[in-house]
């Protein structure tokens, strides 16, 4: 089961550059469906959210820690990532903890906050 997530967030498209945002996203949905179906990755879900003023959406990469950094240095994958950043605002890639990750990132932050004094 994966214990890492690589986490792409985006916010508005420029203007004047839908039509490629539509092909630039549908690329990037089908490069993780490949990477799926190779085993490079063991899931992924895309999140498209309600209209607001930050982000427009998000896709989330599961996999061990050594699959999703294979994902970030596969040169299709870069050069998506590239292409995106000109076509859409506010681009974020960012790495995070899932099911059985979560564990050890919550006791590491237990062990933090044993050495901060608490207010009372």
């Amino acid at each position: 089961m994966a214990d890492r997530a690589l986490v792409l967030t985006w916010g508005a498209v420029v203007r004047g550059r839908e039509e490629r945002a539509m092909e630039n996203f549908n690329e990037v949905v089908g490069l993780y469906g490949r990477m799926q179906q190779d085993g490079r990755i063991e899931q992924f879900d895309v999140t498209l959210l309600m209209p607001n003023a930050h982000m427009e959406g998000f896709i989330q990469l599961q996999g061990s820690a050594e699959q999703l950094a294979a994902v970030k240095e596969d040169p299709e994958f870069q050069r998506l990532m590239t292409e995106s950043t000109l076509i859409v605002d506010e681009l974020t890639i960012t790495d995070g903890y899932v099911n059985e990750g979560i564990a050890a990132q919550m006791e590491m932050y237990r062990d933090a906050i044993s050495k901060v004094p608490q207010a009372t």
